[in-house]
């Protein structure tokens, strides 16, 4: 009779299978800090163009009258509209503070954004669809353990 407990092939096996089982434990220790990094890389990109139209604001209000054609709004409510969604959605998906209301509202935004520029360079279009993605993937997923939003979640479960 094979002892197959005490084999070889199968303590290599079980070895294999427990160095898979602690690195898939390790992956999912650090996916809260890969959600916030996702989070932060995509927020900042917003972040800075809401900046950079409030730093120049004449410019700003220029490009809305004749580069963007934003259906549905008149350029210069595009123009305040589009400032704001840029500088207050970022922050609140930084915090993950209604990160999946951010997530969308950007990733809505952006969408208005490819439709509005028809003269949108192929690396701009490119850095719109990773975008994109990365907002999909907080909508989507959620903002994970490192948010205000999993902090509250549990605050508020402690108190049922």
């Amino acid at each position: 009779m094979i002892d197959y407990v005490n084999s070889p092939r199968t303590a290599r096996q079980l070895g294999w299978r427990d160095r898979l089982h602690r690195l898939t434990q390790g992956l999912n220790y650090a996916a809260p800090l890969g959600d916030l990094l996702l989070r932060l890389w995509v927020a900042y990109a917003f972040w800075v163009s809401g900046l950079t139209k409030i730093q120049s604001w004449d410019s700003t209000l220029y490009l809305f009258e004749n580069e963007y054609a934003v259906p549905l709004l008149r350029p210069e409510i595009a123009a305040y509209a589009g400032t704001c969604v840029e500088l207050l959605f970022p922050v609140l998906l930084a915090l993950g503070l209604g990160a999946r209301f951010a997530a969308f509202v950007l990733f809505v935004f952006n969408l208005v954004a490819v439709i509005s520029y028809p003269d949108m360079g192929p690396a701009g279009l490119e850095q719109h669809k990773v975008w994109g993605l990365m907002l999909l993937v907080s909508l989507l997923h959620g903002p994970g353990r490192l948010s205000v939003d999993h902090l509250v979640h549990r605050l508020w479960l402690a108190e049922r």
